[in-house]
C-alpha cells in the first residue's frame, strides 16, 4: 500500500504510530519520498509510539480531536487488516458518510481475505433490513492497493434517503 500511494503521489494520514502496520506504511512513504502526516494524543506520544520521522506531526490532546482532525485532513479513507481500533476508526467515518457529514470514499483493503467475515456481517445487515444495499454498496472494497486506490479515485457518492423504514406507526 505504501509504494502504490507513493507511486499514485497520494499523501498518507495515519494515526502517527511507528509500530504495527501502521509504522510500516508510514515507512513505505517516507522510503519512496512521499508525504506522510501523523496524528498522534499526545498520552501515545508520552509512551514513545509516535513516529519521529514524519513530513508533518500533529500532536493532539484526545483520541477524539485525532479522529476529528484526521478525517479533516484526509480525501479519503482505507481500513487495512488491524484490531479494535481500525475498525472503530472505519465504522465511525463510514457512518459520517451514512449521515452526509461528509461525502468521501471509504474503502477495505481485504488482504487474504481478512474482511471476510465482516464483509458477511454486514451483508447480514443488509439482508435483516438495518442497512440500505447502498450504504452497504459504499464501502469500496478490493484485496490489491492500486485496485482499490483506482476505485476510491472515482468515487461517487451514493444519493439516498438516510433511512430504510421512515412510516410512522
Amino acid at each position: 500500500m505504501g509504494q502504490a500511494l507513493v507511486a499514485a503521489k497520494i499523501r498518507l494520514v495515519y494515526g502517527g504510530g511507528s509500530v504495527g502496520l501502521m509504522g510500516v506504511i508510514a515507512d513505505e512513504v517516507l522510503a519512496g519520498e512521499g508525504h506522510v502526516t501523523g496524528v498522534i494524543p499526545q498520552a501515545l506520544w508520552d509512551r514513545e509510539v509516535g513516529h519521529k520521522n514524519l513530513s508533518d506531526l500533529r500532536i493532539v490532546s484526545t483520541m477524539h480531536e485525532r479522529k476529528a482532525l484526521m478525517a479533516e485532513l484526509s480525501d479519503g479513507f482505507i481500513a487495512m487488516p488491524g484490531g479494535v481500533g481500525t475498525m472503530e476508526e472505519f465504522f465511525e467515518v463510514w457512518t459520517w458518510a451514512l449521515l452526509g457529514v461528509h461525502a468521501k470514499p471509504c474503502g477495505i483493503l481485504n488482504i487474504a481475505g481478512y474482511f471476510d467475515p465482516l464483509l458477511a456481517f454486514m451483508d447480514q445487515m443488509v439482508s435483516r433490513r438495518f442497512l440500505a444495499r447502498e450504504f452497504r454498496e459504499m464501502v469500496l472494497i478490493e484485496s490489491e492497493p492500486n485496485a482499490l486506490l483506482r476505485r476510491l479515485n472515482s468515487y461517487t457518492p451514493a444519493a439516498v434517503a438516510k433511512w430504510l423504514d421512515t412510516r410512522k406507526t
